[in-house]
């Protein structure tokens, strides 16, 4: 891993901080698939002892974000269509669902949500735009009033999160991803669940096909992005 890492700032609990580095790097692409990471280069580029980062490292493949290299260290798991498909499923019905009772309750959600997404969207900080995705998204789940939504999609969420950075890597996809946001919204707030259900069910339709289609140009990709910088 030829990768630049800034060092982290000097505190007693390090695992955390280095799995979310790490997560952010995975989910901007920073880190592509198929890169390979050791303890030692984390260790030495964050100036922590590799104890946290091994850690770290377990937490990530646990999660299914990095699995073992041919030889020594790890890889950044590849994407993969079919488990993508499956994902897309879960969060489908969630999305939907929730979407359809926070209509029902008449849900009042916040209007700097799109504001605050469009603006993110027009920059190039990945991992602003996947935390402005992933903030509206959890509004709904909240205004939904059934908090196991919520909960079961949080239990996804370093996934969604993964596959939403691929997605938004795209520049072409940026626009269209808060205008379906936005009409969403504009379905939530009226009250028209049939509408929201729909519009919900017509991005996450949206949202798979891109997906796709990026994970596509991913494959096709030189193997040469597993030295790309990780950025934090």
């Amino acid at each position: 891993m030829a990768a630049k890492l800034l060092k982290l700032q000097a505190r007693t609990d390090y695992v955390d901080e280095v799995y979310k580095v790490l997560l952010d790097a995975i989910s901007e692409g920073s880190l592509a698939p198929g890169a390979r990471i050791t303890q030692e280069e984390i260790a030495e580029q964050l100036a922590v002892s590799r104890s946290p980062v091994l850690q770290a490292l377990r937490l990530l493949k646990k999660d299914g974000l990095v699995q073992d290299a041919p030889g020594r260290g790890l890889l950044v798991a590849p994407l993969d269509a079919t488990w993508i498909a499956h994902l897309y499923e879960i969060r489908g019905a969630l999305d939907s669902l929730a979407a359809s009772l926070a209509a029902q309750r008449g849900a009042v959600l916040d209007k700097t949500l799109i504001s605050k997404g469009r603006r993110a969207s027009k920059g190039d900080d990945v991992k602003a735009m996947i935390d402005a995705d992933w903030a509206f998204h959890s509004a709904i789940y909240r205004a939904s009033g059934n908090p196991l939504i919520e909960q079961t999609a949080h239990l996804h969420w370093v996934h969604l999160r993964r596959v939403m950075g691929a997605v938004l890597q795209s520049s072409a996809q940026r626009k269209s991803i808060w205008d379906e946001h936005a009409a969403i919204f504009d379905a939530i707030t009226a009250g028209d669940a049939a509408a929201a259900v729909e519009l919900t069910n017509l991005h996450t339709h949206r949202a798979r096909e891109n997906l796709v289609r990026r994970l596509g140009e991913v494959l096709a990709d030189d193997a040469g992005n597993a030295s790309a910088h990780v950025r934090v």
